[in-house]
């Protein structure tokens, strides 16, 4: 129950930041010219196919598709290192606060998570 609610991903995430006290992995920066080509729809598909061998699966997702309590490769280890190959594909940083179970409810809530922090 609790991974449902998202308070034991959220707990794992921000254990793991707490003890680096800075974002998963190395920033790659993109430069402004790439972020404004970036289809982030399917390159966050494409980042959840390879980090959790989804093998084409996610070609198929939208919005609504659910991902937490639906995708059993989706456990909280992998969602740390979602965040990781997320901070080094888009170039940002994940601060402990930014992300809660929230982030990983749906296809189209990550994609938002990652919308919103390339657009600061």
């Amino acid at each position: 129950m609790l991974w449902r609610s998202g308070v034991l991903l959220t707990a794992i995430i921000r254990s793991h930041v707490g003890r680096r006290g800075q974002s998963f992995g190395p920033a790659r920066c993109l430069g402004p010219a790439r972020e404004n080509e970036l289809d982030v729809k399917v390159e966050v598909a494409a980042l959840l196919d390879e980090v959790l061998g989804l093998q084409g699966r996610s070609a198929q997702f939208d919005a609504e598709t659910p991902l937490i309590g639906s995708l059993p490769e989706l456990d909280s280890m992998a969602a740390v290192a979602v965040l990781t190959s997320l901070e080094e594909r888009f170039g940002f940083m994940i601060e402990d606060d930014d992300i809660d179970g929230s982030t990983f409810a749906t296809f189209g809530s990550l994609v938002g998570f990652v919308e919103g922090k390339l657009a600061v």
